[in-house]
């Protein structure tokens, strides 16, 4: 079985990230994406983000009945800020029978060489890439692991999300409904 794995924050998950989850799946050799709710990225600062229990419970929210689609909390239980290397390397441990591949923006994928032991990811790993307009995929691109891919994209970003909540604007549509039901009723983003 094929599991791509998308990590991010979703902080909080929007229409953007479920576009690129469903077109990952729906449109590649994908048997399955694993949306992997990250606690800590190395590169972004943990004081900006909601309880990861929180976060993950949007991205389930979000996913609802899409059988293709699947909220992980892998990274909850590993060592702090998580690295992707530690992370593919403990799934596979735990899932020998899975084959992994990694999805990234091609922003992602130009700095991918400073990443933690990138060489190991690339020996090891597929890594599957959405282009992104304004970023440069860098000299990796045509490494024999690497697949891009146009995937549609919306110009939206949490930040933006977490701002207009703090300011009283409307987050209708920027967010799979039930996920914008669940912040409406709730305090998330409100500090």
């Amino acid at each position: 079985m094929k599991i791509g794995l998308f990590f991010g924050s979703f902080n909080p998950v929007h229409i953007g990230h479920m576009i690129i989850a469903n077109y990952m799946y729906t449109q590649t050799d994908l048997d399955k994406v694993w949306m992997v709710v990250s606690p800590q990225n190395p590169h972004k600062p943990k004081k900006s983000l909601a309880k990861d229990y929180d976060r993950l419970h949007l991205v389930r929210l979000a996913i609802d009945d899409n059988v293709g689609l699947q909220a992980s909390n892998i990274e909850f239980d590993l060592p702090q800020p998580s690295y992707t290397i530690d992370t593919l390397t403990y799934l596979k441990e735990k899932h020998e029978d899975k084959d992994f591949v990694l999805i990234m923006g091609g922003d992602n994928l130009a700095t991918l060489h400073k990443w933690k032991n990138y060489e190991l990811i690339l020996e090891n790993h597929d890594i599957y890439v959405y282009k992104r307009p304004q970023y440069d995929l860098g000299n990796l691109v045509n490494h024999s692991k690497v697949k891009t891919f146009e995937a549609p994209l919306m110009d939206i970003s949490a930040s933006y999300i977490r701002k207009c909540i703090r300011e009283g604007h409307s987050i209708q549509y920027l967010v799979p409904t039930p996920v914008f039901n669940y912040i409406n009723s709730s305090r998330l983003f409100r500090e």
